[in-house]
């Protein structure tokens, strides 16, 4: 299993060198359900936002669209970062790219909005969930949301050659704790480029603090 920073690093890399974003199974054309959960929280175009293993995403593209001017995408593949600010052009410069792994990133600011879709699916030992919510709660502004998207309890049990964890609405919820209020819970089948459907489970809440 790869757990080491650099070796996820490697693994990624890997992966999103091999294919074109387009054809990777996470491959979404519009974040659909992410989208919807910002506007079900109130999310406004002001706050600050951090897309966590964000990738090659196209949530970036569509919060510009949306007018937000405080947006960072994060993710471990310095490769998967360089094709969506390829993907963006110009708009680039709007979006501040951090290379980092969110188990030991260490924020340097504070954010109004965390959006996760598919990376705490991936930390399957307790130690790693407990690393992931330090960072979390490190990073979030008072009263911040938070919007996480796993693969739901009949998804897929590996994804990418790695092992994933499985939640439904109440086990993810479980996992934020009570410093949370969970305002949204949605079920999404992701149909993938190959036509596979992939089952995900969405949370959306706020923190108390």
């Amino acid at each position: 299993m790869v757990v080491d920073a650099t070796d996820l690093a490697v693994h990624w890399d890997r992966l999103y060198s091999q294919q074109r974003p387009s054809m990777l199974s996470w491959y979404q054309e519009s974040p659909a359900a992410s989208l919807a959960l910002f506007d079900a929280l109130g999310v406004r175009p002001d706050q600050a936002v951090v897309d966590v293993g964000g990738g090659a995403s196209t949530l970036a593209d569509s919060l510009i669209r949306r007018g937000f001017g405080d947006l960072s995408v994060l993710d471990v593949s310095q490769t998967a970062l360089d094709q969506a600010r390829q993907r963006l052009g110009n708009n680039a410069a709007l979006v501040s790219w951090l290379r980092e792994h969110v188990l030991v990133w260490r924020p340097q600011r504070r954010y109004d909005v965390w959006h996760d879709r598919a990376v705490f699916h991936f930390l399957v030992e307790e130690s790693q969930r407990e690393a992931y919510l330090a960072t979390l709660h490190a990073a979030l502004a008072p009263h911040a949301s938070v919007v996480i998207g796993t693969f739901a309890a009949d998804g897929p049990e590996q994804c990418s050659g790695l092992p994933v964890a499985r939640y439904d609405p109440e086990g993810l919820a479980g996992v934020l704790g009570t410093d949370f209020d969970v305002l949204q819970r949605r079920h999404e089948e992701h149909v993938t480029p190959a036509g596979v459907i992939q089952p995900f489970t969405w949370i959306a809440a706020t923190s108390r603090t």
